[in-house]
Parts: C-alpha cells; sequence; structure tokens
C-alpha cells in the first residue's frame, strides 16, 4: 500500500485552552505514523473562504458536515466568534493508509456519542436536539474526510504556508500594561523521537504553565552547518571549565604508571595543551547528537548544509519576560539537579539527553531562531517543501 500524507489542525480553542499538549501527546503515541511536519497557521479571510470552499465539496454527511463549515467559518477568521487568536498548528503524519488510522484509531469521528479514547472524544465535543440542530461543537482538531479533499486541500495548505502562517507573533492580543513582551525558542531534543512516545506532548505540557502563546512550530532537522552555529558559543565556555575534567582524568590515569608523582605543572601544562582539542571534542558531540552526523567524519562541504536523519520540535513561546519564566520550567541543565516537576527534571536523563533547550537570553533567542529559520516567516516554509515533494512522488 502507497504511503499517504494526512494533516491535523489543532483548532485555535484548543491551542487557548492549552490543549496542545495533551492532543500531540495522544497523536505521536498512538499512531503508526512519521511525523513528517509542524506548522503554525493564522489564517486571513481568504485563507478561510477557500477552504470552506473545499469543505463544501467533501465526501462528509450531515450534520457533520455543515458543523465542520459553520465552525471553521465562525472560529477561524482573524474576527472570530469567541475573539480569540485565531492560531492553528498544523501536523502532518505519513504512512500507510495515514488517513483512515488518523480518524478511526487516533482522533476519533465527529460524533455525538461520548467515549473518552480518541483525541476527540477526549477534548471534543458534538451537542445537537433530536431532531438533528446543533447546539455546541468543538471538533478539538480538524482533518481531512477523503483521498480526494486532502489532496486539494495540502496543495492549498501548501501554496499558503508562508502568507497565512510560519512566524505568527502577530496574531496574539496580549493586554495592553503587558510589560517586557518577548518571544522565546523552545527545541525538544532528539531523545524525545526515539521511539512513539508521548514525551514531546508532556513536555509542552509542562510549559503551558506559563500561559503564553505559541506563535511558531518547526519539525526540524538540523544540518551540521547549523548545529555548529548553533552551539559555537560553547566553545569558549569548554575550553576553560572542561580543563578540570582533563586534570582529573590524567591524574587517575597516570597514578600508577610512574614511580614517582609527577608535578603539579605537568598537569597544568597538560590542560593548557588539550584544553582546545578536548573542547573541539565534546562540541562535536553535541552537534552530533543534535543533527545525527559526526562534523569529524563528513566527506565533503555538501554535507554540512544536508539535514541529519534525527528529528527536533522547534517552538516560539510569546509572553511578559517569557524567557525567564520558561526557563524556570525548563529547569537546571544537570536533570538531577532540576527542581521536581521541571522539563529536566521528570524527563531529562543526563546532561547532553535533558529534553529541551531553551534561550538563555533575547540576543541568544535573536541568533538562535536566524539560524534554524524561525526568526520570521520563511517564504519558502520547510512545512511546504514536504508537501510538495509528497504530492510530486504521487505523480511518478
Amino acid at each position: 500500500m502507497a504511503a499517504e500524507l494526512a494533516y491535523v489542525l489543532i483548532t485555535p480553542y484548543s491551542l487557548h485552552k492549552s490543549r496542545t499538549g495533551g492532543i500531540i501527546g495522544r497523536l505521536l503515541s498512538l499512531t503508526d505514523l512519521d511525523l513528517a511536519g509542524v506548522h503554525m497557521y493564522a489564517p486571513g479571510d481568504a485563507w478561510v473562504e477557500r477552504y470552506l470552499d473545499i469543505l463544501r465539496k467533501s465526501d462528509l454527511g450531515n450534520p457533520v458536515r455543515e458543523a465542520f463549515i459553520q465552525y471553521v467559518d465562525e472560529h477561524l477568521r482573524r474576527d472570530n466568534a469567541l475573539g480569540l487568536s485565531n492560531r492553528c498548528m498544523m501536523l502532518l503524519f505519513r504512512g500507510e493508509n495515514a488517513l483512515n488510522h488518523l480518524l478511526d484509531d487516533v482522533v476519533g469521528h465527529a460524533t455525538p456519542k461520548v467515549e473518552g479514547h480518541t483525541v476527540r472524544g477526549t477534548y471534543g465535543d458534538f451537542q445537537h436536539t433530536p431532531n438533528g440542530i446543533i447546539k455546541y461543537f468543538e471538533p478539538a482538531v480538524i482533518c481531512g474526510p477523503d483521498p480526494a479533499t486532502v489532496e486539494e486541500e495540502l496543495r492549498f495548505f501548501a501554496s499558503t504556508a508562508a502568507t497565512d502562517g510560519g512566524v505568527v507573533e502577530d496574531a496574539v492580543r496580549l493586554p495592553p500594561d503587558a510589560k517586557n513582551v518577548q518571544t522565546e525558542l523552545v527545541i525538544l531534543k532528539p531523545e524525545n523521537f526515539e521511539k512513539r512516545s508521548r514525551r514531546p506532548g508532556n513536555i509542552i505540557d509542562v510549559f503551558s504553565r506559563t500561559g503564553f502563546f505559541i506563535v511558531g512550530a518547526k519539525l526540524l532537522g538540523m544540518t551540521p552547518a547549523q548545529g555548529e552555529a548553533f552551539y559555537r558559543p560553547l566553545l569558549d565556555v569548554f575550553r576553560e571549565k572542561l580543563q578540570g575534567n582533563i586534570e582529573a582524568v590524567l591524574r587517575q590515569k597516570l597514578k600508577a604508571a610512574f614511580d614517582f608523582d609527577l608535578p603539579d605543572e605537568f598537569f597544568q601544562a597538560a590542560r593548557r595543551l588539550l584544553a582546545d582539542r578536548h573542547a573541539r571534542t565534546e562540541f562535536a558531540k553535541i552537534v552530533r547528537y543534535m543533527t545525527g552526523m559526526d562534523v569529524r567524519k563528513l566527506k565533503d562541504e555538501s554535507e554540512r548544509d544536508r539535514p541529519g536523519p534525527v528529528r527536533c520540535l522547534a517552538l516560539l513561546y510569546r509572553g511578559p519576560d517569557a524567557i525567564e519564566k520558561i526557563r524556570y520550567w525548563l529547569g537546571a541543565t544537570n536533570p538531577e539537579k532540576a527542581e521536581s516537576g521541571t522539563v529536566r527534571s521528570d524527563f531529562g536523563r543526563d546532561l547532553m539527553r535533558n529534553a529541551a533547550h531553551a534561550s538563555d537570553s533575547p540576543e541568544n533567542a535573536q541568533r538562535e531562531r536566524k539560524i534554524i529559520g524561525m526568526w520570521q516567516t520563511d517564504p519558502e516554509p520547510e512545512f511546504k517543501k514536504t508537501i510538495e515533494e509528497f504530492l510530486a512522488e504521487q505523480k511518478k
């Protein structure tokens, strides 16, 4: 069976109610599919009208089709019924029978039947009168209803990924008296995606305690060049702080090697001699972990700009004092020293595999966002390329 590409759109209401982590946790842990892309939208009215046109032609029967049409019309516009930010998060999933698998086994069909084992069963509501009049409808997420409709929707989403989505900082409405409003970069590290797991969703759920708005999302395959640029400031830190490690190892290894004591001057000279090499080795380990590629073993320079085989999830959070508050919930670098209830305390394994990264200053947030293409909306988003490449494959 050929692979399919299916989408799940997390609704503005679900984002506003901080249900994002719970929904993503369900999606990632219950599907047999590969996560292929993540993107934020904050659509304009023209986008909504085009989406409605596609939905009206779908195979969905009533009252479900009319419920979705009314919902999209009233809740996805910038000027909407609830007065909320119309931010949506879209996730792409790829695999065999992706559409039916998502609807039947994970998301669940929109139905008045009360059930709790699917995403919609837990986070959605569908109430109507005995004669079929809809009283309340909140689907939690929106999925493509049938293969033909999904293909048209995917083409539409790709064509509008940059015009109606990307970095959507302007889509959030903060109180007029909000001070020191910042956008913080968070990266969920590769260990969270090594296997089917709800870990990424659980981590997002911890960060939701800040009450901040997610204004950017990207499934990131970091290149070696990006990894080196991203972590380059650590080189100087390693040269300075890791010299003590060099001395400790040498003293232990050489303790019984000679019948005389080595002078302190020897160890001081060894520290200085090996500081740069040791720093670069540890630096390369971090880059290899975040990219899945060892920069010391690249065959040619073209590999430096090739996305590595491991994946991260980059998120942008916006709110007052976002950097300080996000880093509080992130926890100390060493998971063993992180405060209970923080991300690294609950999900970190060691100094490198410590669950997530968050920028430590406004300057670094700007620098890091630029490196991974999230300083502003990319005119050619990876999300768009993912859809276009899949559709091109289908034509072969």
